[in-house]
């Protein structure tokens, strides 16, 4: 039995969750049931996503329709029969259209074309009563950037095109309707690139398809809003294709009188603009208090009683067009106009808003809104012919006000046309240039929307409700002490203050994830493209971030800051480090990876744009930073992102991550492809692992214990450096006499895939000795290296971030002399600066961690900081200080 809590209040809707369960505890069939604090059995969905190696449920997902009293916790029993919902979420398929029903709204979908629904319908006296039709893409473009000389300038209008629907769930409690499709239209003659490579999305006719999407539609039982999650590929050319506005539109029947229409657009703090289409309020005659109450609030006006109002109706204008337009992170405009034609009438603006609105009546409407719309800026909410009998609501998710998105990249080369310009470049700005390279084709956005059909005007604290739902969505999460007793993830254990120095420890840590926080706001990383991510270094001279400087700007999971949020989430369960850590995996495994074109698969490193540095590797796309969320949310567009990686090792023959710095001749081989032990076999370790547990893929698991089996073989295993890999059978070649380290190796991910690895017992010869051996020997002694492998380690750095492999080789030593020894050496590896031969850690340098206000003529604005600090730095503070308190707490020195 487990017990659920909320993650951060308890919410009267749809939510889906998962739960890890220890090895053995939950076989495979077992159904599950969920009760709240009374008993009361609660209608539940569930289903596997994860199994260990011999078959057991590792990880299963959960959901339940909205509760018109959500208990403060419940309780989930495997081998329960789970209760029926009273009103099952039914799906029918029938001539080429799908009919999904939650008992408060019906979905009409037709199975093709340019709607994602054709209609939705409420329960009515009779039968059903259409509130929405053609729910639908729209986006536009032009073919050169915006420019305030350019009056010529034309935008092409395209609309999203459906081209399959999948039900990927279909009840009792939660169905899933999965469309794809595209923007395409335009033509672009040979369907060639000006450099000459063929864009793939365009047809042999050269048409292109311009942004691929994918878009779920999530029904729960009972419930009236359906939770709308919309991800799209960017396949232009940023030479000639410069997106101006991408949205979701829906058409709204109006059936009541002008004055019975309303019109909700919010602003931050819980507070909408409440406006009707024919106001009553205001006038030079009184149409009485009760009228205008009602008209505010949203309910049927009733006979005008004054004479002097009734008889003048006509002569009230109409307010037929409203626009809420979040140009910034700081502020929004509204405005207003009777009609198309004619001017817009300015309405006071305000700051950040919730990005939700309503139009309708009082016998129906549509309630819409934008998850982070002000996160995700430039956006805009549009409400067009209120006034006639079909008004249009449009949530734009890049707004048309903006300027043209330009995607094209940021410099020109300054002659960097040769790896060894390249690497001098590499040597000043830190940027890793190569023409070409900067190409945002293939990277993706997601984003989160809400409809909500309503069968009348609901009040503006209903309105505030779902705003704040829809903004932070409800989800039932496991204690951290339950997640823990699982076993899943690796090497964590819970917050321990019982001790001076564990209190310092955990004070440090908490520091940090606040000045991820508060730099995030001060600096306003928001933005389209920039949401989710951090900066990676600090500029202490001009008191900002290294935002235009070459390889500092952009972190892109540089020393994965993903890894230890999510650690730091499941050791202590708070709310706002999971909020954090979910934008940054909604936006690296977006952004920063490419989903189509000929890097499909791979990542690209810290830059001032996400996607401009050459340096292409699997180190970035990682399903390591991927599997907590997917795995607590059962998020599909994350599962997609890890089906993505089905063939990881593939990935090597189209790119060689080395081939700047080789001093060999070497060209990418499927019998022989260069692999690096280090960050290249732990991002395909944990690709094939979670494939192999999430969809029992042979091949994945064949592939993943193989290598291991390589690893184990080789003279020096994973000190080796670089193995190759022959792609036809998935074995290394063990040949290799070498030792070669690499400072990067261990701090994407290698550390907590071994961990994993070796728990689940796997019985691969010589994998732990090899790994033992690597976390023995990097930090050891130079006499103790060269006594073992002939010379003294070269590269050794990262000191801080590597101090969790000694505690590693600590906890597994079953020697108590040798393990005391390895632990004092890691936590004074952990602790002191030294003997790091490429960078020194400030954050060990530093005695005394402060926020420093900063302010005057020399800075944008007065900001907090700690100048010592780079985000990266941070993340392998807190990951090297999670796993060596879990591993070697005890042995923790007070001083």
């Amino acid at each position: 039995m487990t017990v659920l809590r909320w993650l951060d209040r308890p919410a009267e809707q749809g939510v889906t969750w998962g739960v890890p369960w220890p090895r053995g505890e939950v076989r495979p069939g077992t159904p599950f049931a969920l009760a709240d604090p009374a008993g009361g059995q609660v209608p539940v969905q569930s289903w596997v996503t994860a199994t260990w190696p011999e078959g057991s449920v590792k990880w299963s997902a959960h959901a339940v329709g909205p509760q018109a009293s959500p208990a403060g916790t419940y309780e989930l029993r495997p081998g329960g029969m789970p209760a029926a919902p009273a009103r099952p979420v039914a799906v029918a398929r029938e001539g080429g259209v799908l009919r999904v029903g939650t008992g408060a709204v019906t979905w009409t979908i037709e199975e093709g074309g340019d709607t994602l629904a054709r209609s939705v319908t409420v329960p009515a006296e009779g039968g059903e009563r259409e509130i929405v039709r053609d729910v639908r893409l729209v986006s536009l473009h032009q073919d050169r950037p915006t420019s305030d000389e350019d009056g010529s300038l034309t935008r092409e209008r395209a609309t999203g095109r459906v081209t399959r629907v999948t039900v990927e769930q279909d009840g009792p409690v939660r169905a899933v309707v999965r469309l794809d499709g595209d923007h395409g239209d335009g033509q672009r003659g040979d369907g060639q690139r000006d450099d000459g490579r063929r864009d793939e999305g365009r047809g042999d006719d050269g048409r292109r398809a311009r942004l691929p999407f994918t878009v779920r539609l999530y029904f729960y039982a009972g419930a009236a809003d359906v939770r709308v999650v919309h991800s799209f590929v960017w396949d232009g050319d940023p030479r000639r294709d410069f997106l101006a506005g991408l949205g979701l539109r829906a058409d709204v029947v109006m059936r009541d009188e002008p004055h019975d229409r309303h019109v909700r657009l919010a602003g931050p703090d819980g507070g909408f603009l409440t406006e009707a289409v024919r106001g009553l309020t205001g006038l030079r005659r009184d149409p009485g208090e009760e009228v205008r109450r009602a008209q505010v609030e949203g309910r049927p006006c009733g006979p005008i009683g004054n004479p002097e109002v009734a008889r003048r109706l006509h002569l009230i204008p109409t307010w037929s067009d409203y626009t809420l337009d979040q140009t910034s992170a700081d502020g929004f405009v509204l405005r207003k106009r009777t009609a198309e034609g004619h001017a817009w009438v300015t309405i006071p603006a305000g700051t950040r808003s919730a990005g939700y609105g309503y139009v309708g009546g009082v016998s129906g409407g549509l309630g819409f809104g934008l998850r982070d719309f002000w996160r995700l800026h430039p956006t805009r909410l549009d409400v067009r012919g209120a006034a006639t009998g079909l008004a249009t609501a449009t949530v734009w998710l890049y707004s048309p006000s903006a300027p043209a998105m330009d995607l094209r990249f940021w410099h020109d080369g300054m002659g960097q046309d040769t790896f060894a310009e390249q690497l001098e470049g590499l040597e000043i700005t830190y940027e890793d240039y190569e023409p070409g390279f900067g190409d945002a084709h293939g990277v993706a956005r997601t984003h989160e929307l809400t409809l909500r059909v309503h069968d009348a005007t609901p009040p503006s604290a209903d309105l505030a409700a779902h705003a704040a739902a829809m903004n932070e969505p409800a989800l039932l999460t496991a204690p951290p002490e339950r997640l823990r007793a699982a076993g899943v993830f690796g090497d964590w254990d819970l917050p321990d203050r019982s001790t001076p120095a564990r209190a310092a420890i955990e004070d440090r840590l908490d520091f940090l994830f606040d000045l991820y926080v508060r730099e995030r706001e001060q600096r306003r990383w928001y933005g389209f493209w920039d949401y989710g991510d951090v900066m990676h270094t600090y500029d202490a001279d001009r008191h900002t971030w290294r935002y235009d400087v070459g390889g500092y700007a952009w972190d892109n999971s540089e020393l994965s800051p993903d890894l230890w949020l999510w650690y730091q989430f499941l050791r202590t369960g708070r709310a706002d480090v999971f909020r954090f850590a979910e934008a940054m995996t909604r936006h690296t495994g977006e952004v920063d990876v490419y989903h189509l074109g000929r890097w499909k698969g791979l990542g690209s490193r810290h830059n001032v744009q996400h996607w401009g540095c050459s340096c292409k590797q699997l180190r970035i796309s990682n399903a390591a930073y991927r599997r907590f969320f997917y795995y607590l949310t059962a998020d599909e567009r994350t599962g997609d992102l890890l089906d993505e990686l089905a063939a990881p090792e593939e990935t090597f023959l189209v790119i060689d991550p080395t081939r700047k710095v080789r001093r060999d001749v070497y060209t990418p081989d499927p019998s022989a492809l260069s692999v690096g032990l280090g960050a290249d076999w732990g991002a395909l370790a944990a690709a094939w692992l979670t494939r192999w547990e999430r969809h029992g893929d042979e091949r994945a698991r064949d592939r993943l214990l193989g290598t291991m089996a390589g690893i184990g073989a080789l003279p020096h295993g994973f000190l080796t450096g670089e193995a190759r890999l022959d792609l036809a059978t998935g074995r290394l070649d063990t040949s290799r006499d070498a030792v070669e380290i690499s400072h990067l190796s261990a701090v994407f991910g290698l550390p907590e895939m071994c961990s994993e690895l070796i728990a689940l017992a796997l019985d691969v010869p010589g994998f732990e000795r090899a790994w033992l051996d690597y976390c023995r020997l990097y930090l050891a002694p130079a006499a103790e290296q060269e006594a073992e492998v002939g010379h003294a380690l070269r590269g050794v750095s990262l000191v801080q971030a590597h101090s969790r492999l000694a505690a590693y080789a600590a906890a597994r030593d079953g020697d108590p002399g040798r393990a005391a020894v390895l632990a004092a050496r890691a936590w004074r590896r952990f602790f002191v600066d030294e003997d790091d031969q490429l960078n020194r850690n400030p954050l060990q340098r530093e005695p005394d961690w402060r926020l420093t206000r900063v302010a005057g003529p020399h800075v944008l604005a007065p900001v907090a900081e700690a100048a010592y600090v780079s985000t990266n730095d941070a993340a392998q503070y807190g990951l090297a200080a999670i796993q060596n308190l879990a591993l070697i707490g005890d042995h923790l020195p007070e001083e």
